[in-house]
């Protein structure tokens, strides 16, 4: 055990290398606890639950695209029976109109670059 001291020293090198994103955050005092959307619209149901588009929408509006480009389809028809035109742009948008302050929100908090907006134009904020 000539190298101890060293191996002592590495030991706690790299725990401080592998926890300072922790101790970091916590040392600042501005760690988010949660998103916090804002969602201003008259609309009273959304095209699917919210627990399932809080976690899954990518998903949702994926199988739209795939649904729209491909088969030719477009119209979704929500567990409720209701019928919603598969768009991004002319369904989610109309209620969730200030793109900052809802989609952005959350995105920015999880840390995701969705690449919606490389197709499709990004709405102009709605002033509220």
């Amino acid at each position: 055990m000539y190298d101890a001291g060293k191996i002592i020293i590495g030991l706690v090198v790299f725990l401080a290398l592998v926890s300072y994103p922790i101790w970091y955050d916590a040392a600042r005092g501005d760690i988010p606890t949660s998103a916090d959307p804002k969602i201003v619209t008259a609309e009273k149901e959304c095209v699917a639950p919210t627990d399932y588009m809080k976690d899954s929408h990518m998903d949702l509006l994926n199988q739209w695209r795939d649904d729209v480009v491909r088969k030719g389809v477009r119209v979704y028809t929500a567990e409720s029976g209701r019928k919603f035109e598969m768009s991004l742009s002319h369904t989610c948008m109309d209620c969730h109109s200030n793109k900052s302050e809802f989609c952005d929100e959350c995105h920015n908090y999880a840390g995701v670059n969705p690449y919606c907006w490389d197709c499709h134009i990004e709405p102009e904020e709605v002033q509220q």
